[in-house]
């Protein structure tokens, strides 16, 4: 007997729940504590957090919000969001386990969010950029006619501005709820990107696990430097699938950071603590120690 579109989508979100990866949080009241998935150490919440989210015993990088990357990324009080109020649309009245609709309202509600990204221009170490975040608690950081909207929005005004560009990545890809809407981003980010290199200005992505599918399809892999986090998955396709069609076991790490790193895709694989520091090197390095105020350079 077939199966509907609605079986088909709970035995899928079925399985995604039996092999997500995700923090612990023990039975405790007030969520006090959490419990490390990959080495089971249990930390106080704070603690983690005063860490940037990062497991002092194996090295295991938490995901972040969008909110609370730009803390970590930017000069305090520097950051100024634009194109806040744009918000999905249900193009297609597309329905699955609920109306498309339906899944927007509860997904802003639940987390204070008006789409996948936050875009805006800040300072990091004195250098002016414009910045985009993505954030994965909003429908696993999916990319749909909003999030690529923002995105070309923001390579615009840094076009407009001479701002050096800083996206940092965390996606499951392309929204399937707006089918060719979501893939039709894809082009008009990377259309966007192509001018920004015509007027020579820096593009440098930080890829957190996951960046994947269309996401990393488009803007994700153009950058001028890649920066990702340790052990961030990065890939197209999933693992299962690819072994599916080339009927091959992958190897160890396959679509890792480190894997990336050693095999040309990425530049720079570094502890979240770090990026910043490095970001400020870089900036020096394609803008110079003039736009960073350096009175000494004038």
């Amino acid at each position: 007997m077939a199966k509907s579109i609605s079986d088909w989508f709970h035995s899928k979100k079925k399985a995604a729940k039996e092999t997500e990866y995700r923090a612990e949080k023990l039975d405790i009241p007030g969520e006090l504590w959490v419990k490390c998935y990959k080495c089971g150490e249990v930390f106080y919440n704070k603690d983690l957090e005063s860490n940037l989210k990062v497991c002092s015993s194996c090295g295991y990088h938490f995901k972040l919000t969008s909110r609370e990357r730009i803390i970590i990324l930017t000069d305090p009080g520097t950051f100024k969001e634009t194109n806040a109020d744009i918000h999905s649309k249900d193009f297609l009245n597309f329905t699955d386990s609920k109306p498309y609709s339906q899944r927007i309202k509860e997904t802003e509600k639940k987390s204070g969010l008006n789409d996948a990204i936050i875009t805006g221009t800040a300072r990091i170490g004195a250098y002016p950029a414009a910045l985009g975040v993505m954030d994965f608690t909003f429908m696993g950081g999916s990319m749909g006619s909003v999030v690529g909207e923002k995105v070309t929005r923001i390579i615009e005004l840094a076009c407009r501005e001479n701002l050096p560009v800083i996206i940092v990545t965390s996606s499951g890809g392309a929204r399937m709820q707006e089918g060719i809407m979501s893939l039709m981003q894809m082009a008009k980010t990377s259309a966007a990107l192509g001018e920004l290199a015509r007027k020579k200005l820096p593009y440098i992505c930080i890829l957190a696990d996951p960046t994947t599918g269309g996401t990393t399809a488009s803007y994700a892999m153009l950058g001028d430097v890649h920066i990702a986090e340790p052990g961030a998955l990065i890939g197209f396709a999933g693992p299962r699938v690819i072994e599916q069609t080339i009927k091959q076991k992958l190897p160890i790490g396959f679509q890792r950071a480190e894997y990336l790193r050693d095999h040309g895709m990425v530049d720079i694989v570094m502890p979240r603590k770090e990026i910043k520091t490095c970001l400020i090197s870089l900036l020096e390095l394609f803008v110079g120690p003039r736009r960073a105020g350096n009175k000494e350079a004038k």
